[in-house]
């Protein structure tokens, strides 16, 4: 019997997850995975997060991992079941503190009802890198240096995993729009002749879910806003497919390091 539940959103992380790895899908009406022809489906709303639980103890699931990008939904206070109304007042008090606290309450209650969080990096060791050189000489230990110093800075005010710094001074950081939309940002207003994009969580986030990730996407979107390298944290941030990454590094000439 499949123990293990994806609680699938959009992107590529939910199909590396199942790679390998039998486990049930759960999918959410506005969030559909892009996973065709995927088996062991469970359909949820999130009005009805009872029968979500219900549905998952039914199929005989002890462990999910929440995997893939999903945007706050817009609820109908007419469709929710028991359990979700009572729930209420705690997501409510949790949404008004930021993304951290939502998916921190969320992850609770899953465990108070028996099931247990595995973050991707658990599944999937390979998708993160140990520390060191991937691709590319080290980035400028001054732009480092300073990228971090923000990130550090932030990250008790949840307010992104990335920061942009060149010759000294930061161009950017990510917010709620995410990384693509820093980089493009960058890329329009304030292309830098070399530079690093410092990706690495928050002080204290939890790593079994919403952990840190680039793809071959952000490396030509790095490239493009003129970058010079990439430095993730080490068994931290997620490679979304380590091998086409490392190849859109060698097309754009970009360094990726992994450090501490």
């Amino acid at each position: 019997m499949v123990k293990r539940a994806i609680i699938a959103g959009t992107g590529a992380l939910p199909a590396l997850l199942l790679a390998g790895s039998p486990a049930h899908v759960v999918s959410f009406d506005d969030v559909p995975p892009d996973l065709p022809g995927m088996a062991r489906l469970i359909p949820a709303r999130f009005e009805k997060l009872g029968k979500l639980f219900y549905d998952l103890s039914v199929a005989g699931v002890r462990e999910v991992a929440f995997a893939g990008a999903m945007s706050r939904p817009v609820l109908d206070p007419g469709q929710f079941d028991a359990a979700t109304a009572a729930l209420v007042p705690r997501l409510t008090a949790a949404m008004a503190q930021g993304d951290d606290a939502l998916l921190r309450d969320v992850m609770a209650l899953f465990e108070e009802r028996g099931f247990a969080i595995l973050g991707a990096h658990q599944i999937r060791p390979d998708l993160v890198a140990e520390a060191g050189a991937l691709c590319g000489p080290a980035p400028n230990a001054v732009d480092v240096a300073r990228a971090r110093a923000v990130l550090d800075a932030l990250g008790p005010l949840d307010v992104g995993q990335a920061a942009i710094a060149a010759q000294g001074q930061v161009i950017g950081i990510e917010t709620l729009q995410g990384t693509d939309a820093l980089l493009q940002y960058v890329a329009a207003t304030a292309p830098a002749s070399g530079g690093v994009l410092v990706k690495r969580p928050k002080p204290g986030q939890d790593l079994r879910v919403d952990m840190p990730a680039i793809g071959p996407r952000t490396v030509h979107l790095a490239a493009e806003a003129g970058l010079s390298a990439i430095e993730i944290a080490a068994g931290a941030v997620l490679l979304l497919d380590r091998a086409a990454v490392l190849e859109a590094c060698a097309e754009t000439g970009l360094a990726l390091w992994a450090a501490a």
